[in-house]
């Protein structure tokens, strides 16, 4: 083979390393770093004017070359560790004023070169362990930064120059041994944020934010970029803001995301004809010296490459490794075109004919595994660009909503709450005439004086709050300025000023405060408890907390819209994205009425001042249907307490005011119902007859069991069952309830909802107590004779809300146990009644009527013949521990007309007196008003 004059400059090395630079460029302008993309520019052509220098160099210059670089490369990693020498240490960079430099790039050529120099003149084993500290120091000192990527590459490389000079294998294989042993310790080097990297990577952690965060980016960018790229898509541009070091450590993904994969696979295949080339000069040049130098500087470049795509791919750990020439970066780029140029000069030393696959002569001892190395370099580059077109086909559609997702806010426009209105359609709760002025500072142009002074104007302000407002902003993404009325409202929608949204205020107007406040409750922003409840609810939603505002939250609440933004990686929004405008919520109207409800509440107030009770409460409901037509339970809160801006001394003295005014006395205050339980005794007559109602028994004073006395409320003649309605006869239900036994009794009052709830429409409901000998016993207590007796008149171990003894009071009038109903619609549906469940001694409740009808018309309730109709009720007088006087609870039921019942009035008050003076009063008011409007 003759030896022919070859050009200094090879056209392939020239022409790939021009299309790595200028894809590195390309990708430089795409992310808008165009004076880091010039700068590449003129750092590649100087580099290959270095390099054209250098292939003209004699190549026997190569060892002072060599020894200079790698001494430079020493100095530089010392003074980036010590920070001295003039220069200040900035991670692994020195800055020396004018330019930085990176000194690990520089020592993984200088490492090569002087390797080449020193096993190119042959194996001994003083130069092999010569070699291993030469390469043991820049290796080391570059762990103590710490880069612990870039020491394994380096690493790396000087095993393949060691293994490409034909170092015998029995030396290698322990080193490499104790390598593998030693390898795990490294991390002991590492810093928190690397540790973080290879955990992320090993754990396949993927979050929006920490060590995975980075390599989510470049899995998305790879997967967006498709075949041809996505640079001229409208989020392009902000999607490049999300891929971190787009110009160095995940150049690959950003040029992949922009230009596609065509454009990934031409940076591979310019590497690979440089690769293949010095593979090629490595086969070809006789000097060992610069057969190893090529063969070590094709492995430095594509095994460097490999790793790099391979991180961009998330098949490796995030390791910070550039592709050289095409990443930005001009230490490594210069070094590696001085160390191509060195190549070439031993390309031009002896030029024979050979191809890469011809045998060499025998008497040169050639690099072994130069071929295999860069077949397997390729394998590996081929194989990179196969798993991003597979990434791109299976999970494109996957990760652009991930892309989607993370560059989107969405700001929640509430959706005005329904009305709740009682029967004749008065308000009792609505929406506060009020809108929230809502500005995005990122979109509201902020720095211009006169839209900022024209907002000001609009919304009563001045520039100066308004600016203060946007100082403090902090990472919100929308700042609420002000609340207006509704004409200023209307006047800036129409003005439609960027970055500015008009809201309806959330705050709820309660006209009727206490007169209702436990009753339609109050809202607030959703919990995680409502969250669970419902699981669509938006984060941040005003809920119902209490009272029909809860129980028909659904309806009420409508449904939120939202207006979204795209926001940069520091959450500053940058452009609009899509709105959907809120649809409101539906009314509820209201079996109650207004009218009577004030009657009831004003009622109850007059009893409890009179007689000093402290607790008191009313129910004025249809017997027939259950239909709620009035409430009242006092003490109660203002829920207007509860609308912002919230009074926080204000609502303190609310929640610690006494007798529990968070609580509706009707349904969640509890008592002994006393008297009124001689019904629900007397109807359990009616189921098993233990006395026959007609029969006259003796009664007296007082009724002795087992030794023990119980007391009359005063001596009364013998009587049968409807005198001892009429009259509250204490003994005679004494009696009755020892006949009746325990369980009997229990089981008719359980029938009659005694114990349960009642299935009002409202949360929270107290189910009240009924002992039953099982129940105590399970308690571990014990159930005694006289809890049977003393339960005939309801005391023991029983205790109710007003609105139970209302609904038994009702089913035994009428036969039939309604399900008492606040709400008649409910949006556009009406609420149809409960089918009322009858009594299975519905026909035998005669007798218990006419004892209701003679205690209304001459007993102990006879206040209700002041009625314009027949009504029929019960008194009661109940010794209660909690009574704020020594009084007993005041009770007072009652049904009208007694013949055909339209309603029943219930009234309670804790420590009142007697049922007659104190509650009964109460009651006949209540009634008066209901029949003054019919």
């Amino acid at each position: 083979m003759k030896n022919r004059r070859v050009r200094a400059v090879d056209p392939v090395v020239l022409g790939a390393v021009l299309v790595l630079a200028g894809l590195g460029a390309l990708n430089l302008i795409t992310i808008g770093a165009s004076n880091l993309a010039l700068r590449h520019v003129v750092i590649v052509g100087g580099g290959l004017v270095v390099m054209a220098v250098a292939a003209r160099l004699g190549f026997a210059r190569l060892p002072l070359l060599a020894w200079g670089m790698y001494a430079l490369a020493l100095a530089g990693l010392l003074a980036v560790l010590a920070g001295d020498g003039g220069a200040r240490n900035a991670r692994r960079w020195l800055d020396l004023g004018i330019t930085t430099v990176q000194p690990s790039e520089l020592a993984k050529v200088a490492v090569v070169l002087v390797l080449a120099t020193l096993l190119g003149q042959g194996y001994t084993r003083r130069r092999f362990l010569v070699a291993l500290g030469l390469a043991a120091a820049p290796v080391g000192l570059i762990v103590l930064q710490p880069d612990l990527s870039t020491a394994l590459v380096l690493a790396a490389m000087a095993a393949f120059v060691v293994i490409l000079a034909r170092v015998p294998l029995v030396p290698l294989l322990p080193l490499f041994g104790a390598a593998l042993a030693v390898l795990p310790m490294a991390v002991l080097f590492l810093e928190p944020y690397q540790l973080g990297r290879l955990q992320a990577f090993v754990s396949g952690e993927r979050g929006a934010s920490g060590p995975g965060w980075a390599m989510l980016q470049a899995e998305i960018a790879v997967a967006v970029g498709g075949l041809s790229g996505s640079a001229d898509e409208p989020l392009h541009d902000l999607r490049v803001e999300y891929i971190p070091e787009a110009q160095h450590d995940l150049a690959f993904a950003s040029i992949v995301h922009s230009w596609g994969l065509l454009a990934g696979v031409a940076v591979a295949l310019a590497v690979l004809a440089l690769v293949w080339r010095a593979a090629l000069i490595s086969r070809q040049a006789q000097l060992s010296e610069g057969a190893l130098l090529a063969g070590g500087v094709a492995a430095l470049l594509g095994v460097q490459t490999v790793v790099s795509i391979a991180a961009n791919l998330g098949l490796a750990p995030h390791t910070g490794l550039p592709i050289p020439l095409f990443s930005y970066g001009g230490t490594a780029a210069t070094s590696l075109l001085l160390a191509f140029g060195l190549v070439l000069a031993a390309r031009r030393h002896t030029y024979t004919r050979w191809s890469l696959w011809d045998p060499p002569p025998e008497r040169q001892r050639r690099p072994r595994f130069a071929r295999v190395g860069a077949l397997v370099l390729s394998a590996n580059l081929f194989g990179l660009a196969y798993f991003t077109w597979h990434t791109q086909d299976v999970r494109s559609d996957e990760l652009r909503a991930v892309s989607e997702e993370q560059m989107m806010r969405c700001l929640r426009l509430p959706a005005e709450r329904g009305v709740i209105e009682d029967r004749n359609g008065e308000v009792l709760a609505s929406n506060a005439d009020q809108y929230d002025v809502r500005v995005l500072p990122g979109l509201f142009p902020d720095h211009n004086a006169g839209a900022v002074e024209n907002l000001a104007s609009m919304v009563d302000g001045s520039s100066d709050d308004l600016h203060d407002e946007f100082a403090g902003k902090g990472e919100e993404l929308d700042v609420t300025v002000a609340t207006v009325g509704p004409d200023a409202a209307a006047e800036l929608i129409d003005a439609d000023l960027p970055g500015v949204l008009v809201a309806p205020s959330e705050r709820r107007d309660y006209p009727h405060g206490r007169l209702l406040g436990p009753m339609l409750g109050f809202v607030g922003v959703g919990t995680s408890e409502d969250m669970d409840r419902w699981p669509d609810l938006p984060l941040g939603a005003t809920v119902g907390q209490a009272g029909l505002e809860r129980q028909y939250d659904e309806t009420l609440r409508g449904t939120d819209g939202e207006q979204c933004v795209y926001v940069d990686p520091q959450n500053r929004p940058v452009a609009a994205a899509g709105r959907t405008d809120p649809e409101p919520g539906g009314d509820v109207h209201l079996n109650l009425d207004l009218d009577l409800q004030e009657v009831a509440n004003d009622a109850v107030a007059t009893a409890m001042e009179e007689s000093g009770g402290d607790v008191g409460a009313a129910v004025l409901m249809d017997a027939r249907t259950g239909a709620v037509l009035a409430m009242a339970g006092i003490p109660a809160y203002d829920n207007n307490v509860y609308t912002p801006p919230i009074d926080r001394d204000r609502l303190q003295e609310e929640i610690n005011a006494p007798g529990q005014p968070l609580f509706h006395q009707a349904i969640q205050h509890a008592a002994p119902p006393g008297s009124t339980f001689k019904l629900v005794t007397a109807a359990a007559n009616a189921e098993y007859e233990a006395l026959p109602p007609d029969r006259v028994v003796p009664t007296g004073a007082s009724y002795t069991l087992g030794g023990h006395t119980f007391e009359n409320w005063r001596p009364m003649p013998p009587q049968d069952l409807v005198q001892a309605i009429a009259w509250s006869n204490n003994v005679y239900f004494y009696d009755l309830a020892w006949k009746l036994g325990a369980d009997r009794l229990t089981t008719v009052a359980q029938q009659l909802g005694a114990g349960e709830r009642s299935g009002i429409d409202l949360p929270a409901e107290s189910a009240g107590v009924l002992g039953t000998p099982e129940s105590v016993e399970e308690a571990g207590g014990t159930w005694y004779p006289g809890a049977t007796v003393v339960l005939g008149i309801g005391q023991g171990p029983v205790v109710a809300t007003p609105l139970q003894v209302a609904r038994w009071t009702a089913g035994i009038a009428t036969g039939e146990m309604v399900t008492p109903q606040l709400a008649a619609s409910s949006g556009d549906e009406e609420i149809e009644p409960s089918e009322p469940e009858s009594l299975s001694f519905a026909d035998r409740l005669d007798p218990v009527r006419d004892g209701m009808r003679a205690a209304g018309s001459g007993g102990t309730a006879a206040l209700l013949n002041e009625l314009p109709v027949d009504a029929g009720g019960k008194t009661g007088s109940a010794e209660n521990p909690a009574s704020p006087t020594s009084e007993p609870d005041s009770w007072f039921t009652a049904v009208a007309p007694i013949d055909d019942p339209d309603v029943v009035a219930t009234v309670y008050v804790r420590g009142g007196g007697m049922g007659s003076t104190t509650s009964g009063p109460a009651a006949l008011e209540i009634l008066q008003a209901y029949f003054e409007q019919q």
